[in-house]
């Protein structure tokens, strides 16, 4: 951010100005420049860019001629001074600074700059600290930003806490040096804030604040009086200001303040006439306090606040409940519209355990109070009569309170049921409830619900698209707020996805060329094919596939688990069939149990009914041919049902295989998909 206060145009100008005028003056003229940097040194010193100005300032005292040697030495000591005070002051040429102070030192006596040298040394090395970790708040201030007030925007409020971050780091002192140079820094810190933030209310309340806890209460009201040259219209400081006075005992300018809030009385806030009461009880007494009152009252700006807090005044402070209830009572003649009003007494009454008037006081408000305003007067009507009556007119004014509130809402009916929550409210105190918190959750819930049953019913209608609206009554259709060109989903046909479900669509009727009808099968058109084109494609699927498809479960993700496919594929029963001569495919075979041993021997071995397979001749132990010895083999049926494990399977399919080198004669088996085993022995 640029920085144009930062480059010091104004002092280096000022200064400029006072060496020309003054540079013919002689001695006079140079002790007028002197006075002149001394001054503007005093003001913006302890500014991070005020290293020229100090360089200046020595370059200036250097210059100056000295006759004699008492003028040299006056000479060398304004100049040692200067350079003191520079290298301890956290600016941008602090190090450039102790450089040249070093080189001063040493040309004027090596033996005197080693001490002095090794004096100043630390507290170089703090400012230069200090300079470094003071830089990083500094960055983040605009220099260039207006004085302009507030307007809320993102900008404002970060220069805002720019300056807020800078003043906390001045004024927590981090280079610990004594309390009148850190108050110094931190009232130049508030002064150069106060040009960027000068209709801040709150920048200048902590500048004169922070004056009062310093101990200079005459500048913290210097401060409160320049703030509100800056916000005349700033009540908050004006009651800040007064508070100032009031606690130094200056009780005539306190009142002048509070005098200001009021004007000429006839456009006073109710706030000025309550306060202003409280400064006369506490300083001029009951009198004055109930004399003032007694003339606001007649302000047709007076409002309900006044008379409470006079009322409370009365009895807190002066114990006189009779004048209390009394002015309770003037200003229930005027304020019966109000609920808040009606509530403030209601508690005045509590406080004297005057039952007999607050039920009075109730009935008489409830009965002039429209429904919809006497919500919470009904309320604590109810607590009344939970703390102080019995559980018959406990329950008398609930109903009468449902029956009040019920004519002010469409949902009148429901309004009249009891429910679970007025038992939760009689029996509930304090913060302890009848019911768990989750409980209570339950049932804000069901009572928000409730009221609003209709009102869902009636946007579930409308949303349903436009054939329901006919089923809607009139009155509700008409009074739907539902742009006509607004096209809501049918959300009524929504179906939770779930990916372990099977699909149960069938295919669209057409026969296969196996003869099994397209709508038995459990497949469907899974890639959107044309019906026509995905009927063709089912007709040149093999049947023994599609039932193999038809098994297999739905499963998540593009790649589904090797060893599950292979697993289902070896516990399928597979329909086999063949193509006889007439080219119509055979029916699916009928497996059963069946018992064979290794060495070739068959015991049994079931068939299908109608089957144009042939048995082998045992007897001739000769084969016909190998077509028919593969027909044989397909025959036969699984002997034992397989295991669902497939490393089991792999195993046995494994023992199987070693078992044929053993075995006399020759033994083939099925295949490993079906499980079927056929053997011949020679």
């Amino acid at each position: 951010m640029s920085k144009s206060f930062h480059c010091f145009p104004l002092p280096r100008c000022y200064i400029r100005f006072i060496r020309k005028v003054n540079e013919k003056k002689g001695a006079d003229g140079q002790d007028e420049i002197r006075k002149a940097f001394d001054f503007m040194l005093g003001y913006v010193g302890a500014d991070m860019a005020s290293g020229p100005v100090w360089m200046e300032y020595i370059t200036f005292l250097k210059s100056l001629p000295a006759q004699t040697a008492q003028e040299e030495s006056i000479r060398m000591t304004a100049i040692r001074k200067t350079y003191q005070k520079a290298i301890i002051t956290p600016t941008h040429h602090v190090e450039q600074l102790w450089r040249e102070y070093e080189n001063f030192e040493n040309s004027v006596s090596r033996q005197l700059a080693k001490g002095l040298v090794s004096e100043y040394q630390p507290k170089y090395n703090s400012a230069r600290a200090v300079y470094r970790e003071q830089k990083k708040y500094v960055d983040e201030i605009d220099y260039n930003m207006l004085a302009v007030p507030p307007t809320g925007s993102f900008k404002e409020e970060q220069q805002w806490m720019a300056w807020k971050r800078f003043l906390t780091f001045e004024k927590g002192n981090p280079q610990r040096i004594d309390s009148v140079s850190s108050n110094k820094r931190i009232i130049f810190t508030y002064e150069q804030c106060l040009m960027y933030l000068y209709h801040y209310q709150d920048v200048w309340y902590d500048y004169a604040t922070w004056h009062a806890k310093s101990g200079s209460i005459d500048s913290a009201i210097k401060v409160f009086q320049r703030a509100l040259k800056a916000l005349p219209d700033s009540d908050t400081l004006k009651y800040a200001y007064a508070e100032l006075e009031e606690s130094r005992g200056a009780i005539q300018p306190a009142r002048k303040i509070y005098e200001s809030l009021l004007g000429d009385g006839v456009n006073a806030t109710a706030l000025a006439h309550i306060q202003f009461i409280r400064f006369l009880r506490r300083n001029e007494g009951v009198e004055a306090a109930r004399k003032y009152f007694l003339d606001a009252r007649k302000s047709p700006d007076c409002s309900y606040h006044v008379y409470v807090a006079y009322a409370l005044i009365a009895f807190c402070l002066d114990k006189d409940s009779k004048i209390a209830h009394n002015i309770f009572e003037a200003g229930l003649k005027r304020f019966m519209h109000e609920p808040v009003y009606i509530l403030e007494y209601a508690d005045f009454l509590s406080r004297l355990n005057d039952e007999r008037n607050i039920r009075a006081l109730f009935e008489r408000a409830l009965s002039s109070l429209p429904p919809e305003e006497s919500v919470e007067v009904w309320k604590r009507y109810i607590q009344f009569e939970q703390t102080y009556g019995d559980l018959a007119s406990m329950l008398k004014v609930e109903q009468r309170r449902k029956e009040a509130l019920s004519r002010t809402g469409e949902d009148g009916a429901s309004a009249l049921e009891s429910s679970l929550q007025d038992v939760v409210s009689r029996y509930s105190f304090m913060d302890l409830w009848p019911c768990s918190s989750k409980d209570l959750d339950h049932l804000a819930r069901q009572e928000w619900l409730a009221k609003n049953i209709n009102k869902k019913a009636e946007k579930s209608a409308v949303s349903n698209g436009p054939a329901t609206l006919d089923k809607i009554p009139a009155g509700l259709a008409s009074n739907s707020n539902v742009s006509g060109k607004v096209i809501y989903p049918d959300t009524s046909q929504t179906v939770i996805y779930d990916p372990r479900q099977k699909l149960e669509a069938g295919i669209p009727p057409s026969t296969t060329a196996s003869g099994f009808k397209a709508a038995s099968n459990p497949l469907s058109n899974p890639i959107g094919l044309a019906p026509n084109v995905f009927d063709e494609v089912l007709k040149a699927t093999p049947p023994a596939l599609i039932s193999f498809l038809a098994n297999l479960p739905v499963v998540e993700g593009p790649a589904p688990n090797v060893d599950i496919v292979l697993s289902i594929c070896l516990q399928s029963d597979v329909p086999v069939g063949k193509t006889g001569k007439s080219g119509t495919t055979q029916t699916p075979m009928l497996s059963g149990p069946a018992t064979s041993d290794l060495s070739g021997s068959s015991r049994s071995r079931p068939v299908p009914s109608g089957s144009s397979f042939k048995t082998r001749d045992r007897q001739s132990g000769k084969r016909k041919d190998r077509d028919r010895q593969e027909e044989d083999e397909t025959a036969t049926v699984q002997s034992q049902p397989l295991p669902r494990d497939v490393f089991r399977i792999r195993q046995i399919q494994k023992s199987r295989a070693a078992a044929t080198t053993s075995q006399t004669g020759s033994v083939s088996y099925g295949s490993a998909l079906s499980g079927d085993l056929s053997g011949s022995t020679t």
